[in-house]
């Protein structure tokens, strides 16, 4: 029991981390329910429309929570920062489609094939690219680079100013985000760009911008060369 003259302990996760977390807790339930449809017998013709549901789910997370990202409430890049940030996503796609061996992957995944009959059922593949390349670049910067990068540092994160994130939170982040991939260390790869954009540029929305062009460029790729294991 706390005594009158002691504050209560702080806790671990503030309320500005959990409206960082939940969006990504969102987007992984969808997947944990997606293997287990899966495993239930559902055909996977029959799950196609499932990702446009979480990219829906996650985006209104985002948008009930928009308030609290008071870092992306201003665009605070000029447009060299911009550039940067731009061509960091194209050299981070060459990279991604580079380092694609079999040493280099996490199983075997099958990837997602929007078509239908031979033919690319298009409705399908522009929301799958759509939510790729607009959605999940800010609900994973938000968890990853806003978030978990600094609170590694310090619980209070907000406290922390990016270009100040230690060595070892920027590591181990990397490895984090690098095995959520099944391309491992395409993605380590990837996870270091984009934070050693946030801690140059101070700009969470530079991170947010490259990991976007990688995703939109990897989708349009990905239709016109039929690659769908990269899905």
């Amino acid at each position: 029991m706390t005594r009158p003259d002691q504050a209560a302990p702080a806790p671990l996760i503030s309320h500005a981390g959990w409206v960082r977390v939940l969006p990504f807790l969102v987007y992984l339930g969808f997947l944990l329910l997606a293997e287990l449809l899966a495993r239930s017998g559902i055909a996977p013709a029959d799950l196609r429309w499932l990702y446009a549901v979480k990219a829906a789910a996650v985006a209104a997370c985002l948008a009930l929570f928009w308030r609290h990202y008071t870092e992306l409430h201003a665009w605070r890049l000029n447009a060299a920062g911009t550039a940067v940030a731009v061509l960091s996503g194209l050299a981070v796609f060459a990279l991604w489609i580079t380092l694609s061996h079999g040493w280099m992957q996490i199983g075997s995944p099958g990837g997602f094939d929007p078509r239908i009959d031979g033919r690319i059922d298009w409705p399908l593949a522009l929301v799958r690219v759509a939510g790729a390349a607009l959605v999940v670049p800010v609900m994973e910067e938000l968890f990853w680079r806003s978030f978990l990068l600094r609170w590694l540092d310090n619980p209070d994160f907000l406290a922390v100013d990016p270009a100040r994130a230690s060595w070892r939170s920027v590591l181990i982040v990397a490895l984090l985000f690098g095995f959520e991939h099944h391309l491992w260390l395409a993605g380590i790869v990837a996870g270091l760009a984009y934070s050693f954009l946030y801690q140059r540029l101070r700009s969470l929305w530079a991170a947010i911008l490259a990991h976007a062009v990688t995703n939109a460029v990897l989708g349009g790729w990905v239709i016109m060369t039929a690659n769908w294991s990269f899905w």
